[in-house]
């Protein structure tokens, strides 16, 4: 290695720690790492496995969140959180752990997709040049990533694997007796012995092989189903609920989208909704990102109560059977199955003209209605404060009373949660109240209000009134005794519900990766062998789906897939001779690849297995029960932005969660420990006409901020290339450094905390830098600038107790404050030594090597100026001597009568008595008390002396 001279000049000295010097350190230490593979981890078997290492039992597996590589590339902020890790990866490889740290990417995505749409550049072109991009900015910070578990989702290597998890999940089924999944053949096997009976009393061999392939794929963990989607046939494809504007159209082109019907793949996450809430609390997570989970899933007690419509019934679930007296109508979504079933052919005498919607008949009224839901986003469904329904005609009975109440749809019933029917007491539900007094309905309170409430809807306890034989009691003792006399006629049964809805698990998209599952004559889907994998995508002629009328909602998706016709139509043999199969044309959603990512990064170049069973037990087993009982396993930190917080943790670990239950992993959850890094947010200026000017540009003056002579209006919040406000870290690396860079964001406030970014600041980070290397190198020779004599005693208590401090700090993630520990350190060393020919090597080396894990580079440099020729990456990093964390001297503030009137120093050794006798001494305390006894003196170890006079 050179010594990496700057170059002199009158002013600079030739060895000054400057933007230059620091590029020149970073380059050479970064080729360093990568030839020595510094940051490779060892894997206790198969290709990554270390002959000539034995595996420590002491490990850390640590992750970022999945980084999509976007065209535009980094600004500061995005490395926030892989700084944290890697700073804590650094930390604890010193301290002698075989740590796991490496970085892919989620590459599958919409961008890629829209850009090939509009330039026919394939997105896997954009995807690789996008990647580059990414990998050069991050490269340049110096991460201890082993890149040899670097892989992208768009690899074929890799998104076999997705696709045969896929097929583990397809081929299971979910045992509610045992509360886990099976596989498939399992249940294939229960009903051919007849342990199982069909749902039709049949005996399995009674039923065709088709009949057979139904009932089958009616308990498959993945199936199709007809499913309300948002469908754009201006777009030619399904778009998700974050995409559709609250006035129901395309965010991306502005078109109309129309809920629709289609038959799609799901996925039935339902099934494990109480193990994804009750293992929440296994889980080292930020107690916000549990709620959002538990909101999610939404777990609701109540009952399913069943309303006869003349021939049919309409089930209901509700979490307040108590009120059911109170139940004056129903309401089901538009979508719902039974809408035209019981819809009436004309309006009932005298009906309300209110209840029309002004059609001449109730089928009319229903789709004129249904159309212009279409049109209707669920959240602004959810969130429109104006009510509007039809009457459908039919009267459904109360079971309780007896009564005939009319039954609406409405669009703020949905089909998504419940039943996609409620039964509507407006007495203690105040949407229902708007419903009712905007409709002329019934309102009957079921629950005696608070004393002194003059509100509507009344939502609090308290004893039944207009409730029969549930008059006076409890709201608790209510619900109990309705869902007994419902269940005992036939009317109910007491159940829980979800808000979670299983997984739409279909894109009518190009770039995804291609469903394992072909279609033979009769529709039906067949799996692929796994020695049939991987599906790769096809070359096809345009990227597009196919668009139509915007307006013609009755259209089809044609996926881009479906252009490939040699691709789609293929023969087989898949166990029966060569046939004829179709091949799915859609592709599976982005989420797919960024849900097992952990454990590809375990066993990245293993060809016979998704993950050696040996490896994903060394890396993410469940620790044994000394470390604390009923650990879920799992990767050891988890770091990444709280927008992550429900869909990916929870699709993640569902199919984690499959995985075990099927006995290929041994952890039950895929992240143990989870940690929500802030946001790097930045400042914004616009002048007079609302647009924005350059943020570098922009000056202060008296608390006003110009650009080129104008006064411009500050604005706080993101970074973004149309705030005209981003800042790069190439940049950053430029003109200070990548180690400055790194410092200064860990130093910004806690991980957790977001905090703005001031490029003016960075150059303090610059000066502890700069600093510290003159506390170790001579700026005009390049020389170490240390010697071997002893340090004081004073040098050695500022030492440890720096030891101590920054170990604490960065075991536990506050890289802030364990940044501040080091400056106070190097504060120290300047002021005691500045004026000296050298500093003491015993306090130099320490501090170097406590600096490494935030500032790499330059601590490497300096340990091999300072004569060692191995790295510091695998430490060792310094231990703190106990004897000097013990200060020799206490203080103690003295208070009379609860007032601190003086302080005494003692010996940290003294005693109570000691200490008492010192305090009683003290001229202060022999003034006040002028003579006479004190009635008491309590002497608080450490702390302060109490005198009571």
């Amino acid at each position: 290695m050179s010594d990496g001279a700057t170059g002199s000049t009158e002013q600079t000295p030739a060895y000054r720690y400057d933007a230059v010097m620091a590029g020149d350190i970073e380059r050479r230490w970064q080729k360093y790492w990568a030839e020595n593979g510094s940051f490779y981890a060892p894997n206790p078997v198969g290709p990554l496995a270390d002959p000539a290492r034995s595996v420590p039992e002491d490990k850390l597996f640590l992750q970022d969140m999945f980084p999509y590589p976007s065209g535009s590339g980094l600004h500061v902020g995005h490395p926030l959180s892989y700084i944290a890790t890697d700073v804590y990866a650094r930390y604890n490889r010193m301290n002698g752990r075989n740590v796991l740290h490496t970085m892919g990417f989620d590459a599958f995505g919409l961008p890629a997709e829209q850009y090939a749409v509009q330039t026919g550049t394939h997105p896997r072109s954009t995807t690789e040049a996008n990647i580059e991009r990414f990998l050069a900015q991050i490269r340049q910070l110096g991460f201890g990533h082993d890149e040899r578990r670097r892989f992208a989702t768009t690899d074929v290597s890799y998104y076999r694997w997705t696709q045969w998890i896929f097929l583990q999940i397809y081929n299971a089924w979910y045992d509610d007796q045992q509360q886990k999944a099976r596989p498939i053949d399992e249940l294939i096997a229960e009903y051919a012995q007849g342990t199982r009976p069909t749902p039709d009393g049949r005996g399995w061999a009674e039923l065709s092989t088709v009949e057979q392939r139904k009932v089958i794929d009616s308990h498959r963990l993945v199936y199709q189903s007809e499913a309300p989607v948002n469908w754009c046939p201006g777009l030619g494809t399904v778009v998700a609920n974050e995409e559709v504007t609250p006035d129901g159209r395309s965010d991306r082109g502005n078109f109309p989208v129309f809920r629709k019907n289609l038959r799609q793949w799901m996925m039935r996450i339902t099934a494990y909704a109480d193990r994804l809430v009750d293992d929440l609390d296994r889980l080292d997570w930020p107690d916000k990102v549990k709620t959002m989970q538990r909101n999610w899933i939404g777990r609701s007690v109540g009952a399913n109560v069943y309303f006869p419509v003349g021939e049919h019934r309409i089930e209901v679930f509700t979490t307040r059977p108590d009120t059911l007296f109170g139940a004056t109508y129903l309401v089901l979504a538009p979508e719902h199955p039974l809408v035209e079933q019981i819809t009436g052919a004309v309006w009932p005498a005298n009906v309300d003209a209110r209840w029309t919607g002004g059609a001449a008949d109730p089928a009319a009224a229903v789709a004129d209605y249904r159309r212009a839901v279409s049109l209707k986003s669920e959240l602004d469904r959810q969130e429109n404060k104006d009510k509007t329904g039809v009457f459908t005609g039919a009267y459904a009975t109360n079971p309780v009373n007896g009564k005939e109440i009319p039954v609406f749809i409405a669009d703020y019933v949905l089909m998504g949660y419940g039943t996609g029917a409620i039964m509507a007491v407006p007495g203690h539900d105040q949407r229902d109240w708007d419903f009712a007094e905007e409709f002329g309905l019934e309102i009957v309170r079921t629950v005696q209000p608070a004393e002194g409430f003059d509100g509507k809807a009344f939502t609090g306890a308290g004893p039944a009134i207009n409730s029969g034989f549930l008059d006076g009691m409890d709201v608790e003792e209510a619900k109990q005794a309705i869902v007994d006399w419902l269940a005992e006629r036939g009317f109910g049964v007491g159940t829980t519900e979800y808000k979670l809805r299983d997984w739409l698990f279909a894109r009518q998209r190009y770039w995804g990766e291609p469903f394992p599952i072909v279609y033979d004559e009769h529709g039906m889907p067949h799996p692929l062998p796994a020695d049939q994998l991987p599906v790769e995508l096809p070359d096809v002629p345009d990227y597009a789906p196919t668009s139509y009328d915007p307006d013609d909602a009755d259209t089809e998706p044609n996926p881009p897939l479906a252009k490939a016709t040699d691709w789609v139509e293929v023969e087989l043999d898949l166990g029966d001779g060569p046939k004829k199969y179709r091949r799915d044309t859609n592709v599976m959603p982005q989420w797919a690849g960024s849900c097992w990512y952990q454990l590809r990064y375990i066993d990245p170049s293993n060809d016979e297995a998704f993950v050696a069973a040996q490896n994903e037990q060394y890396w993410v087993g469940k620790r044994p029960a000394e470390h604390g009982a009923n650990d879920p396993g799992g990767v050891d930190l988890y770091i990444g932005g709280v927008e992550h917080a429900v869909l990916h943790l929870l699709y993640a670990r569902f199919w984690h969660k499959v995985l075990f239950d099927l006995g290929h992993v041994s952890s039950e959850e895929p992240y143990r420990r989870l940690v929500n890094q802030g946001y790097i947010q930045a400042y914004a200026y616009t002048g007079a006409r609302g647009s924005y000017v350059p943020a570098e540009d922009v000056s202060e003056q008296d608390g006003k901020f110009f650009y080129q002579g104008e006064q411009v209006r500050r604005e706080y919040g993101k970074m973004g290339k149309s705030l005209r406000n981003v800042v790069t870290p190439d940049e950053m690396c430029e003109q200070y450094g990548a180690d400055t860079f790194r410092f200064y964001e860990m130093a910004m406030g806690p991980l957790e905390v977001s905090r703005p970014w001031a490029t003016k600041d960075v150059v303090g980070a610059q000066r502890f830098l700069q600093r510290l290397w003159r506390n170790v190198v001579d700026e005009q020779t390049g020389e170490p600038r240390v010697s071997d004599v002893d340090p004081t005693e004073n040098d050695l208590r500022a030492l440890h107790k720096a030891i101590a401090g920054v170990r604490e700090e960065f075991s536990e993630l506050r890289f802030n404050t364990g940044g501040a520990k080091l400056i106070e350190f190097n504060n120290h060393l300047t002021k005691v030594y500045a004026g000296a020919d050298a500093t003491p090597r015993a306090l130099v080396e320490p501090l170097v090597l406590m600096l490494a894990p935030q500032c790499p580079h330059i601590a490497e440099e300096l340990w091999q100026r300072l004569g060692h020729t191995e790295s510091l990456v695998h430490g060792p990093f310094p231990e703190a001597d106990e004897r000097y964390l013990v200060d020799e001297t206490v203080e103690y503030p003295i208070q009379v009568n609860g007032k601190v009137r003086a302080r005494v120093t003692v010996p940290s050794e003294a005693g109570q008595d000691e200490v008492r006798a010192a305090a009683l001494a003290d001229e202060k305390i022999v003034e006040i008390l002028a003579g006479e006894q004190p009635r008491k003196v309590i002497v608080v170890p450490g702390r302060l002396v109490n005198v009571v006079a």
